[in-house]
């Protein structure tokens, strides 16, 4: 038997229409019927050409061709950014949410539903990320924080940086996480220990790593690519895996 889609249904409820942008005027007022310097039409996608559209307060569709006898035309008006739409005025609903040209350029639907869900998962990805920050360990927690803050971190003591990294996972968990699960953080971070060590040299124009007191060449980072990120990614490799475990022991005790 063949599935036939079936289009959203249309809820009947009270709606709420907020302007865009934070400087809203007093009173702002939307077109609500079709003129030659205001076109108000919506491209029916079913027939396949545009329908005109027009506000009137005594019919049950905004669409002009489905408008019968006399009309009586309404405005639509926002004040102090916003408007409320009773359950009752379905034609309007369907005008501002369903067909106006405006919708989501100059104003849109406000959806609490929507908002609660997109609320209820950022709580939950900064739950997610707190609890990982205050479970981690120093080294780690001075890899990711490194990131956001470089070399500031060499000078905090741990508990600065336990602290820090911290409020980093709160004000941005997406990003927080992201470095969790990022392989490469902990090697950029011992680079960067390297670097500050004199174990390693970077090049005054970031593009070359050498080592050691006859700086010998390792690498040319490339082209367009952070020197550390770079690093960590030649550290994976079997010359680069070699030189690692060979400095590990000497970033440590410095």
């Amino acid at each position: 038997m063949e599935n036939k889609k079936t289009s959203p249904k249309w809820e009947v409820k009270d709606r709420t229409y907020v302007l865009k942008g934070k400087d809203t005027p007093i009173v702002s007022k939307l077109p609500s019927r079709h003129t030659q310097r205001k076109p108000l039409l919506w491209l029916d996608p079913d027939k396949g050409y545009q329908r005109e559209l027009r506000y009137a307060t005594n019919q049950r569709s905004p669409i002009v061709d489905e408008q019968t006898g006399v009309v009586t035309l309404g405005h639509i008006v926002f004040r102090n950014g916003a408007l409320v739409v009773k359950k009752e005025l379905q034609s309007l609903q369907k005008l501002l949410s369903l067909y106006h040209p405006m919708k989501d350029l100059l104003y849109t639907e406000k959806d609490e539903v929507r908002r609660a869900e997109i609320d209820l998962d950022f709580i939950e990805l900064e739950v997610e990320a707190l609890n990982i920050a205050v479970s981690l360990d120093i080294e780690m927690a001075e890899s990711i924080l490194r990131v956001e803050q470089g070399s500031k971190v060499s000078k905090m003591t741990s508990k600065e940086v336990k602290r820090d990294v911290v409020l980093f996972a709160k004000t941005n968990p997406v990003y927080f996480l992201e470095l969790c699960n990022d392989d490469s953080i902990e090697l950029r971070n011992f680079g960067v220990k390297a670097v500050e060590a004199g174990i390693l040299q970077l090049s005054a124009d970031q593009r070359v790593f050498t080592a050691g007191k006859e700086k010998r060449k390792l690498f040319t980072v490339p082209f367009d690519e952070h020197p550390y990120s770079a690093l960590a990614a030649w550290f994976k490799t079997d010359e680069g895996m070699d030189v690692y475990k060979a400095m590990t022991k000497k970033v440590k005790t410095k």
